[in-house]
């Protein structure tokens, strides 16, 4: 038997990257998953290949359209079980060139984000005492990088939302955790090494080698990689796992 049969999970920005790879895995073991995110064509097509039941549509930084969407999730395939707050995003620029409202953008998109998440349906799972929350950080959340500081900010302020709600939550039988992937090969990634290839010339090959310069593993996280760590953290074998930041970096952190 699947180990996530009868559980509904919601996978916030899961219509592509690391969050369609945690809705793909979170389906396969038994899961009834409903992604969410901003872009319809491809939260339709994460439905469409069985690697979600159902989506709805919400910007995260919009507590009361996520909430919506959430309760209504809720109503049509039972509550939350699971909760991967995944929605993210990352600006770059030197800090002197970062403006206060930078810092303000990355904050609510990375951390309100997974704070409107886990409010919409933290408080029913401690209810049922049973629950997972999984939010995506990112090794920015425990180490510094040179050039994204406000990233780097609000990641760290992710770990330690973390650290402080699975202490507050640990005798409920709910469990929160993050998990924190170094360089993925994602959309986002790509569009990234497109920056640089602009900004300096270099070549697409050039970019990734000074992007993995300082990775042991010598290459990009797959992000069913990240899915399978997700996945763990999810299962019944990790009930006793909770205020942990299990890092999928290949040594890189």
């Amino acid at each position: 038997m699947a180990a996530l049969a009868g559980r509904h999970a919601l996978v916030t920005g899961g219509g592509r990257g690391i969050g369609r790879a945690i809705a793909a895995a979170l389906t396969a073991s038994g899961a009834a998953v409903t992604v969410i995110g901003r872009g319809e064509a491809a939260l339709k097509d994460a439905v469409a290949t069985g690697e979600a039941a159902a989506y709805g549509i919400a910007d995260v930084t919009d507590e009361r359209a996520l909430s919506a969407q959430i309760e209504r999730a809720a109503l049509s395939h039972g509550p939350l079980d699971i909760l991967v707050a995944n929605a993210g995003g990352a600006e770059s620029a030197p800090f002197l060139e970062t403006a206060p409202a930078q810092f303000r953008n990355m904050f609510e998109l990375n951390v309100m984000g997974v704070v409107h998440a886990t409010r919409a349906v933290l408080a029913g799972m401690m209810v049922r005492r049973s629950g997972r929350v999984v939010a995506i950080a990112s090794t920015a959340g425990i180490r510094g990088y040179a050039y994204v500081s406000a990233y780097c900010a609000a990641k760290h302020a992710v770990v330690g939302l973390v650290r402080s709600l699975a202490i507050e939550t640990a005798k409920t039988g709910v469990t929160v955790n993050a998990v924190c992937p170094g360089y993925t090969d994602t959309e986002m990634m790509q569009e990234s090494v497109a920056r640089i290839v602009a900004k300096t010339g270099r070549s697409p090959a050039e970019a990734v080698t000074a992007i993995l310069k300082d990775s042991p593993l010598d290459r990009f996280i797959q992000p069913r990689e990240v899915a399978a760590a997700v996945l763990y953290l999810c299962s019944p074998a990790a009930a006793a796992v909770t205020g942990t930041t299990l890092v999928v970096a290949g040594g890189e952190a």
